[in-house]
């Protein structure tokens, strides 16, 4: 007995061994299997159109809700997209695009013609030989600009030379039913380069017989229909299941600073006599079709740079005036004019500057003239636009003339034009009001090829950063009997286009303010031109940012931060910190001999920062922001389809990726599914008959009917 119930442990024992057994074998085939899928899916970086929907459509890419798969297939010429919508061996497909191919007739016709074939785009890097890129329209802002109700004098979709983006193919304004994805990189188009020579490019006809290189991409968009479905939408289900959104309102922060202190007024006072105001702006944001890519270098940067060194400059020049000047710098144009039109809304109702500022609310009847920088595109061939009889558009053209041709400058400015056909510039928002508002446009024929697209970037410019401030100091003006600093950057260089244009253009404007001409051979600083493009087209991590923010301040990501006006609500995105904490710098007072715990001690506007030195300095700042959101949001009874104010919004999203792998051909899908039966089938049997005699498989023989608890028995 002693012994049976030994064999009883022992047994007991050995079933406890294959259980820790069972469970390790399960956790090692865990940790292959998940080796096993590395080794079954390769991703790929990249980035992601996405969808973005106004009061009456949508726009953009979705894939479906568990990603969308496609049979990569290359697109050399028509032809292959011919293979695609009439032959079509093996779909859905995934057609590789190079850019010069990704126009509008090729891509509606993947997205019409080969629908039901087509799952994914995606759209290769090669700028090389590409004439032109833009998915813009036409018109852009069409429907939101001055002329959108009239019949005449107005921008044509249909007529290139009545068009302010002739170029445009007006795929940004398209709804595709599947993701379009962007590779970039060299390594990463390579990936999907070789994966397509090895597997797919051969006796395409048959192709459908062999297994074949695919890709996945997640890109599945919340948002459908238009902004007024999608955010009723929104409201019906937050009232269900809180925080829950299918689509957020574009909206970010316009930046704005005045050229002379205001005065702080309590609200119950007022100040004596109206203040006079000369509003110079222009637009910082951009876009494009593909989420966190494209610079706009020329579309926006541009005339961003042209402005902040108009500001320094008078900020220079002119140390007091009895007209105030207020520089704006506009986020969200793009979409409907989002941050321009928020603007006047709050100039109408009282509402800027907002009360923190402690100063008197302006009004549109303070402004005595507004310059509104637009795309200038070609710096020497300036154009004076006004949409009615408005004197100081002659007086404008007039200085522009003149100056230039005093210190030679090289830039034609011919005789005011006076159209309702405008350039999509912030200045439509004050007329659209006021069509009599002393408004006047500064910009140049169209000439960007790539405008609103992925490749306007600094190569668009023939940029080529001179990195010169260890030796000049940017916060100073520039002689002008230095020439062309032709040593530097070139007679013909970006940095010194910009330079004439903007001295030109500051001179102007001191001109007007003073009634007589500046007496100086001063002019902007090439050198600050040269840092700030640098700093936005290049890297955050430059000079000129670094002397915005406080000496022991760590480097930040050597990236030049997004313009695009995203959906912030509490944070204020890269650029816009940036662009107000440089208007600190260039236009704030310096405080001399004033420390770190003076100058804190002071709060704002006062701040501290680096400076030039990066020793650090106290300087009394001037700018501000407002909120950049369309009014349209304000209002929960608005009409959506009024088109009054600008309804984009954003969709929401879950996941964003994309990775290549082998489809099996349908033989081997056949086939495993055939073993994976057959074994299925077998293994019934095997437990049937099991089970049918577990009597005499299972039966353990004679054993002691002792039970186990019973104590052994005492030798």
């Amino acid at each position: 007995m002693v012994l049976s119930r030994g064999l009883i442990g022992v047994k007991r024992v050995s079933w406890w061994y294959v259980a820790v057994w069972v469970a390790l074998q399960q956790i090692d085939l865990g940790a292959h299997g998940q080796r096993m899928k590395d080794n079954m899916y390769t991703p790929v970086n990249g980035a992601h159109c996405f969808r973005r929907l106004n009061g009456t459509h949508v726009t953009g890419c979705s894939s479906s809700n568990g990603g969308s798969v496609g049979v990569l297939h290359l697109i050399n010429s028509k032809a292959d997209i011919d293979f695609i919508v009439q032959k079509h061996p093996s779909p859905p497909y995934a057609p590789i695009v190079p850019p010069a191919l990704y126009t509008r007739e090729n891509i509606l016709r993947l997205r019409d013609e080969a629908g039901p074939y087509v799952s994914a785009l995606v759209l290769m890097n090669n700028a090389s030989g590409l004439e032109q890129f833009s998915q813009e329209s036409r018109c852009p802002n069409q429907y939101s600009g001055l002329a959108a109700g009239q019949q005449q004098q107005r921008c044509s979709v249909d007529r290139a030379e009545d068009s302010w983006n002739p170029w445009g193919s007006g795929l940004l304004l398209e709804d595709f039913p599947f993701p379009i994805f962007y590779v970039a990189g060299v390594s990463e188009m390579e990936k999907l380069l070789d994966c397509y020579e090895k597997f797919n490019a051969h006796d395409l006809e048959n192709q459908h017989q062999r297994s074949l290189c695919a890709i996945e991409v997640k890109a599945f968009m919340s948002a459908a229909v238009s902004t007024d479905i999608c955010m009723r939408r929104s409201n019906s289900y937050n009232s269900l299941i809180p925080a829950t959104k299918f689509c957020d309102p574009l909206q970010g922060k316009n930046v704005y600073a005045t050229l002379f202190p205001r005065p702080i007024v309590p609200e119950e006072q007022r100040v004596e006599g109206p203040e006079r105001i000369v509003l110079v702006s222009t637009r910082t944001d951009t876009t494009t079709m593909f989420d966190g890519v494209g610079l706009g270098a020329m579309d926006s940067v541009v005339p961003f740079a042209v402005l902040v060194a108009v500001a320094h400059f008078l900020s220079q020049a002119l140390p007091s005036n009895d007209r105030n000047v207020l520089f704006l710098f506009f986020n969200g144009e793009s979409y409907d004019y989002i941050g321009s039109q928020r603007f006047v809304y709050d100039l109408q109702t009282g509402a800027f500057p907002s009360r923190g500022t402690q100063t008197k609310p302006i009004s549109m009847d303070n402004i005595e003239l507004m310059i509104d920088l637009g795309a200038l595109d070609n710096l020497t061939d300036l154009h004076v636009y006004h949409a009615a009889p408005q004197p100081m558009a002659t007086k404008v053209a007039e200085l522009l003339r003149k100056i230039n041709q005093q210190f030679g400058f090289g830039i034609q400015a011919g005789q005011p034009v006076m159209t309702t056909n405008l350039p999509p510039v912030s200045a439509q928002s004050f007329l659209r009001e006021n069509i009599t508002f002393p408004a006047v446009i500064i910009a140049s024929r169209p000439a960007n090829r790539f405008y609103h697209s992925i490749y306007d970037d600094q190569e668009n410019l023939h940029y080529r950063y001179g990195n010169h401030s260890r030796k000049y100091d940017f916060t100073q003006l520039e002689d002008l009997d230095l020439g062309d600093r032709s040593d530097l950057y070139g007679k013909d260089s970006i940095q010194m286009r910009i330079r004439n244009a903007s001295t030109l253009i500051g001179m102007s404007i001191y001109e007007l303010l003073t009634g007589r001409a500046y007496g100086q051979r001063n002019g902007t600083n090439s050198v600050l031109i040269d840092e700030f493009l640098h700093c936005f087209l290049e890297s955050a991590d430059c000079p000129l940012f670094r002397a915005t923010v406080k000496p022991d301040t760590p480097h930040v990501y050597p990236a030049p931060p997004s313009r695009y006006i995203s959906v912030h609500t509490t944070l204020t995105s890269d650029a816009t910190g940036w662009t107000y904490r440089v208007l600190g710098l260039l236009l704030g007072q310096k405080v001399e001999n004033a420390t770190k715990a003076n100058c804190s001690a002071l709060h704002l506007p006062y701040q501290w920062m680096a400076g030039y030195g990066g020793a650090g300095e106290c300087r009394r700042t001037t700018q501000n922001m407002s909120l950049a959101l369309s009014p349209a949001f304000m209002n929960e009874t608005y009409d959506f389809t009024s088109y009054r104010y600008s309804t984009w919004t954003e969709s929401t999203w879950s996941e964003m990726s994309a990775r290549i792998f082998l489809r099996p051909s349908p033989a081997h899908e056949t086939l495993t599914l055939s073993i994976g039966i057959v074994v299925m089938v077998i293994s019934f049997v095997l437990v049937f008959l099991i089970n049918s005699r577990s009597d005499v498989l299972f039966n353990q023989g004679s054993t002691s009917s002792i039970p186990i608890a019973t104590q052994p028995t005492q030798c």
